[in-house]
């Protein structure tokens, strides 16, 4: 009976389900310890809602936190009411026109659905599997530092 009562149906792929699902991704894995295969399901349910003609890339914004302080430009992309960046391709830089900085008193709207729903729907929707982007780590073991006397040679 508890089982039933915790039970979701599962979500429909809508547009309005499938950005929600996208913004939950994205907002926990600027978090997570591993946030590879999260930024994968959004970038790969993004590139196929573009394909599909249900979200459209805008143009080009420079990045809030480039890699290595050189500036960097990020492609935004719309879909329903939601809006996101995603890593550039050679031919963005020609084909999108640059929206200079990001206007941060845009906000994407609250969402109400759980990681745990939005994973699920993403992953049928793209055909990804979770197994598939797991790391393997290893347990590194402890060595305790080696202390040489004082005046010792280290070579």
């Amino acid at each position: 009976m508890n089982r039933e009562r915790n039970h979701t149906p599962p979500l429909n792929p809508t547009i309005e389900n499938l950005s929600q699902a996208i913004f939950i991704v994205n907002r926990h894995a600027k978090t997570a310890p591993n946030p590879k295969f999260l930024y994968k399901l959004k970038h790969d349910a993004l590139q196929r809602l573009i394909k599909e003609g249900k979200a459209k890339k805008v143009g080009l914004h420079f990045s809030e936190n480039p890699k290595y302080s050189q500036q960097q430009s990020d492609v935004l992309v719309v879909c329903g009411e939601y809006s996101f960046h995603l890593p550039p391709s050679k031919n963005d830089f020609s084909s999108l026109p640059h929206l200079g900085k990001l206007d941060n008193r845009v906000r994407n709207p609250k969402a109400s659905i759980s990681l745990n729903q939005s994973k699920k729907l993403l992953m049928s929707f793209t055909g990804l599997k979770e197994k598939e982007m797991a790391v393997k780590t290893q347990k590194r073991v402890y060595e305790k530092p080696v202390f040489k006397k004082l005046g010792e040679s280290y070579y």
